[in-house]
């Protein structure tokens, strides 16, 4: 199995305030579809700004089918599609004047892009909507469309940043099936990132956890799960002591986070745990307020491996975001 993307402590820092990615290092082999998930302000588009030439690295190397992505800008771009997060294409057109736009744009002959566009727009749906103006499109056709503009030079690495970002759960769930069908038929190499847990749990082979510019963790998604050790109690209570000591000598109890009035617990067996964990709160005189069990999940994994939940992440990723932009306007 042969390397395509290689990633050796990459950094970049926008200003002493905001480091974007933090001395990262991972690689992409061919044909695997790989997984960046985070939260927003977490990296994941600094980094594939990164790779597909947009930005410069601070430090550390990418090279992508053996090219150094900031010696080799014209070679790389020629060799990857992008699908980035904002659409980008022309409302004024139709779907297949966008098409032979992007043709032109990477140089495909014309009559070699006729045959390109027809396979792509069936691949993606949009055969019947391909005459029509983008801007009568819904969001999701937008988007498929944006896909489908990705491979018209036939790349040998896609990226794909956030690709259903913003769309509804059905539209989300077909665009995963174009990128099953795209692997299968084309054996592509696909770099995806997604803040979305069941995204990365449908569609990659591997995942790299990426928080605050770092990744903490990388491996498949069942891998991911089966990491976090057990089953997942979570309690809620109405009590100002803390319990983590107590609740860690229960028995069968392996681990205990505490996040404000919820204890997350992790146990080898969360039916055996259970009584137990809330005959330890109740003599201590707390009252519980809800309880759940629930087996390993990706959502899981990302609080073993970040300290906290995807949702609470997110919150703080915003934080980031405007951070880093006040850091951008700055420097102009």
């Amino acid at each position: 199995m042969s390397i395509i993307v290689e990633v050796t402590d990459l950094t970049k820092r926008f200003n002493e305030e905001v480091l974007a990615v933090d001395n990262i290092s991972f690689t992409v082999n061919e044909g695997e579809v790989f997984g960046f998930l985070g939260p927003n302000g977490a990296g994941k588009t600094t980094t594939i700004n990164i790779l597909t030439t947009l930005l410069r690295p601070t430090s550390g190397k990418a090279v992508i089918l053996g090219m150094d992505v900031s010696k080799k800008q014209d070679e790389v771009r020629k060799a990857i599609g992008l699908v980035p997060q904002e659409l980008t294409v022309d409302d004024e057109l139709s779907g297949r004047e966008n098409m032979y736009l992007q043709a032109d744009l990477y140089n495909v002959p014309r009559g070699e892009a006729q045959k390109r566009i027809d396979e792509l727009l069936e691949l993606v749906g949009l055969e019947d909507s391909a005459d029509r103006r983008v801007k009568t499109y819904s969001g999701g056709m937008r988007k498929r469309l944006e896909l489908a503009e990705g491979l018209i030079h036939r790349p040998r690495v896609l990226f794909l940043d956030e690709p259903t970002l913003g769309l509804d759960i059905q539209t989300r769930t077909a665009i995963w099936e174009y990128i099953r069908d795209l692997r299968k038929s084309t054996n592509i190499t696909v770099f995806l990132t997604t803040h979305y847990l069941e995204e990365a749990d449908e569609l990659c082979d591997r995942i790299a956890i990426i928080d605050h510019g770092k990744i903490v963790a990388l491996d498949t998604p069942e891998m991911l799960k089966q990491s976090v050790g057990g089953d997942v109690l979570s309690v809620g209570t109405a009590l100002d002591k803390d319990l983590t000591a107590e609740l860690k000598s229960v028995s069968n109890v392996v681990d205990v986070k505490r996040e404000g009035e919820v204890y997350r617990i992790k146990a080898m067996n969360g039916e055996v745990a259970t009584p137990l964990v809330l005959n330890t709160i109740w003599n201590h005189g707390g009252v519980v307020t809800s309880v759940s069990l629930s087996r390993p999940t990706l959502d899981q994994a990302f609080l073993e491996y970040t300290g906290r939940s995807m949702r609470d992440a997110e919150q703080a990723g915003t934080f980031d975001k405007r951070a880093a932009a006040r850091a951008l306007r700055r420097r102009s």
